[in-house]
């Protein structure tokens, strides 16, 4: 289940959450600073070193905004000028970039195709430089997504067991979605173009998942908590009730259809599972225990198998065959 509301995101974004950057800089190979990937421009040739960018007698002041009627972004932007025809290789030529709000660059007249990023969000317009001084301003449409999650009775989540991805809303013919931003932390603002997305949300590494589509609001901060049905799980093999966990025991977790959940070797298994009935099985030195048990949401639990009435792996077999 997903708790959501927006509110208005300028003064989240343009303040705590942005990191102003220099006022002007000349591009460098994005891939060199793993930044090469940006909305709405899919492929690009970086800047040769043997070939300075151009530096012309034209100038062009670039803005961006989040919506129509919003003020001018003063920071966090990444902006990017392409020739806007393919090279040789079929990629855009990048002519120069800078990163801060609005921007003046000095280009040789011509037409170009100048590209605003912000996050994950991006826009991209065709200009013409002239002679003489102009401004073209980009509206972005773009908002931002805070995530978090609870557990039942809302109970917090340690924070580096809980992640996000961000994916497409909608699937291609195999029903695959795309991935548009991996390992999302708790409580960090993501900024995406307006629209729906697919957002999964993780608790631990086994299959506490929660899948859901939230919409993103042009100029509004969109903050959704996933409530998970799950505790935390750990397990231990022992000779007699609170005894000690004993070492080198192999654990396989099992779900009440059948599925196996987790394999793990070692005295102790500790784990994430979501909310349900489970069989748990030990295997230590040729003998087999299990135990059925159940999870219960927010009740985190240590779990003993009693290392008594086991059965050795070949009367096991003999028994199932």
């Amino acid at each position: 289940m997903i708790a959501g509301r927006s509110r208005l995101l300028a003064p989240i974004l343009l303040t705590a959450v942005l990191v102003a950057g220099p006022r002007h800089a000349f591009a460098q190979d994005p891939r060199k600073s793993g930044k090469g990937d940006f909305p709405g421009v899919t492929s690009y040739a970086p800047t040769r070193p043997d070939r300075p960018l151009a530096r012309g007698e034209g100038k062009i002041t670039v803005a961006a905004k989040l919506t129509d009627d919003a003020p001018d972004l003063k920071r966090g932007l990444v902006w990017r000028i392409f020739q806007p025809d393919p090279g040789p290789d079929g990629k855009l030529p990048l002519v120069a970039s800078a990163q801060g709000g609005t921007i003046e660059f000095e280009l040789e007249p011509g037409s170009y195709l100048v590209h605003a990023s912000f996050g994950r969000a991006g826009a991209t317009k065709r200009i013409s430089v002239g002679r003489e001084a102009k401004r073209e301003s980009l509206v972005l449409d773009a908002g931002g997504l805070k995530l978090d999650g609870v557990l039942s009775g809302d109970l917090r989540i340690p924070p580096d067991k809980l992640s996000f991805s961000i994916y497409e809303a909608t699937a291609d013919a195999d029903g695959d979605r795309a991935l548009i931003v991996p390992d999302v932390k708790p409580n960090r603002v993501v900024r995406l173009n307006a629209g729906t997305y697919h957002v999964v949300s993780t608790y631990g590494s086994v299959n506490a998942v929660i899948r859901s589509d939230i919409r993103v609001e042009a100029g509004k901060l969109t903050e959704a908590t996933v409530e998970h049905h799950a505790a935390e799980i750990t397990l231990k093999l022992v000779r007699e009730p609170g005894g000690e966990a004993i070492a080198d025991t192999s654990w396989s977790i099992v779900s009440d259809s059948g599925d196996p959940v987790r394999e793990s070797v070692g005295a102790y298994a500790s784990m994430v599972l979501a909310e349900g009935e489970y069989t748990i099985v030990a295997k230590n030195r040729d003998r087999i225990y299990q135990r059925d048990f159940t999870v219960v949401p927010g009740r985190n639990q240590e779990v003993e198998v009693l290392a008594t009435d086991g059965t050795s792996a070949t009367a096991a077999q003999d028994q199932a065959d």
